[in-house]
């Protein structure tokens, strides 16, 4: 029987973070930053090809990065690249898949995923997918996965659930609170983690897509007859010009009335900073990150340090500090400061254009 699940991968970001090496054109998911051999989108790949034929993955990428994808996915082939001329946010990104999944399976059943995550326990994580999936095809319901938190993380969104059990509606979202709310979060016990997963039926959302973005779903449904023919890409030159950049999260899973969650807790991280490497990476005796060879520290501590293959490094007296290094930028902050790097990126391409970023 033909599979009707499609994993649907959001591969069009740019990792700014995660400068200077992370670039435009090499991205994060595209790299290896947590050196395990495999980039992130190629983890995200396998993660989910244990359960989803190859043919039934859609990648939504920047038009740029499409050969990258097809580097590093070579299962793929170019017709399940869809290729976004501009970054518009998550909601036209899931759009698009939606839209071309009605045309080609209108009884699809979407799993939506970010390309650059880490998640530790597959097997447990693939369980939950399953059990979402099915219960996504029994009722009309946008589900999402929620992570039980382990701390007042300011960093993620947070999902407030109605009820105990396993797949709970959901009261509300909350985007990246303050510290104080995000402790208050935690000792509450109602709220878990947003893990930006989402699963549905492709009738479902689109209907969501037109309750809740008429004009996003005027938009692609108006393109629907040239996706996947030659004139996609002019259809989308003008879909994309036309639509606001909105997540879904604000633009539909805030407002829908039969939004859902399933809990989970499989070691998900969503490696958005350097801090959170630092966090997953093995540490030496004196809590460095280091790569296995090259580095050479002298009175140093809890320091995270990534150099390119085959430089040496050899540092004494830092304390809590990032060093990355690439064959043309060095970048030397303390941990405690990393929310400056958006700063050194501005600074860098107001000097010197693009050339280093």
């Amino acid at each position: 029987m033909e599979s009707k699940k499609y994993c649907v991968i959001m591969a069009g970001g740019i990792g700014t973070r995660f400068w200077p090496k992370s670039r435009q054109s090499m991205p994060k998911q595209f790299l290896d930053i947590l050196g395990t051999g495999k980039s992130f989108i190629r983890h995200t790949y396998e993660r989910f090809a244990a359960m989803i034929p190859s043919e039934n993955f859609l990648v939504v990428t920047n038009r740029r990065y499409k050969e990258l994808v097809l580097e590093h996915l070579p299962e793929l082939d170019e017709r399940q690249i869809l290729c976004e001329p501009i970054g518009r946010n998550t909601a036209p990104c899931i759009a698009y898949a939606a839209y071309t999944l009605l045309k080609r399976d209108p009884e699809a059943e979407m799993i939506v995923t970010p390309s650059d995550h880490l998640i530790l326990n597959e097997e447990e994580f693939r369980r939950i997918v399953t059990d979402c999936v099915s219960f996504a095809a029994e009722h009309d319901a946008l589900l999402t996965i929620g992570i039980n938190p382990t701390r007042p993380e300011t960093g993620y969104g947070y999902i407030q659930v109605s009820d105990e059990r396993t797949i709970s509606k959901v009261k509300c979202f909350t985007e990246k609170p303050n510290l104080e709310l995000a402790q208050t979060f935690i000792q509450c016990g109602e709220f878990l983690w947003n893990s930006g997963i989402f699963i549905w039926k492709v009738g479902s959302i689109i209907e969501a897509f037109r309750k809740y973005l008429p004009e996003l779903h005027a938009l692609f449904n108006g393109a629907m007859p040239a996706l996947g023919t030659d004139s996609e890409r002019t259809a989308l030159e003008i879909v994309f010009s036309e639509c606001r950049s909105i997540s879904i999260d604000y633009g539909v899973m805030e407002k829908a009335d039969n939004v859902y969650v399933h809990r989970g807790d499989f070691g998900w991280s969503d490696v958005g900073t350097w801090g959170s490497v630092y966090q997953h990476s093995r540490k030496d005796r004196y809590a460095n990150a280091t790569p296995e060879e090259g580095c050479y520290l002298y009175d140093t501590r809890s320091c995270i340090v990534s150099l390119p293959k085959g430089k040496i490094a050899a540092i004494s007296g830092l304390k809590e500090f990032i060093v990355v290094d690439t064959e043309d930028v060095l970048m030397i902050c303390p941990r405690a400061e990393e929310q400056n790097i958006r700063k050194f990126i501005d600074e860098v391409k107001f000097h010197n254009g693009d050339k280093h970023i």
